[in-house]
């Protein structure tokens, strides 16, 4: 019997998910907050009581060291982006994505995205995951299916939570040194 190519994506996501929650579990708002290098983009209320990500278009080269908190806003953006296009009417310009504020709210924020994302992909057959229809909108879906896209969260989720956990545990690290008031 052959296994549905969806069942080996959401098995695929929900690995890199596991490796997310080990890291995730033991988030907190400093360690997000954290900015390890001079010139790192991170996330910083502005005005009106929002937590908004460093950003340029275009992307500087080479582009800066990040925070936790931006990786983090960094995922809810582009998995907001994907949902909203991919399985809704669209989704909101970046500005309009910022991050919860606090490292608990980002969690429930992101697995949430986690669990629409799975609900949406679960009753895919080959045809739709074939199909560039669901695609077409995304600013980097053009001429992808959405076998390429589903492929691509995970690679990207798997990408991201690897510079978290180097983050966090390089945040750990200069807590402990004796004499750093860093934190």
């Amino acid at each position: 019997m052959t296994v549905p190519r969806v069942d080996l994506l959401i098995r695929q996501l929900d690995i890199a998910w596991a490796l997310f929650e080990y890291h995730l579990k033991d988030l907190d708002d400093p360690a997000c907050l954290w900015e390890p290098a001079a010139g790192c983009w991170g996330v910083r209320p502005d005005g009106r009581g929002r937590w908004v990500a460093d950003w340029e278009v275009p992307e500087p080269d080479p582009a800066p060291v990040v925070s936790i908190g931006w990786l983090t806003w960094h995922i809810g953006f582009w998995w907001t982006t994907t949902l909203g296009h991919c399985f809704g009417s669209g989704a909101p310009p970046r500005e309009e994505i910022t991050w919860p504020g606090t490292a608990e709210a980002t969690a429930g924020w992101l697995r949430g995205l986690r669990d629409d994302w799975r609900a949406a992909l679960l009753p895919l057959t080959d045809a739709d995951l074939d199909s560039m229809e669901r695609t077409a909108g995304l600013p980097w879906g053009q001429g992808q299916t959405l076998v390429d896209i589903a492929g691509w969260v995970t690679v990207e989720l798997t990408k991201n939570v690897s510079e978290i956990g180097l983050v966090r545990h390089l945040h750990e690290a200069r807590r402990r040194e004796p004499g750093d008031l860093q934190v």
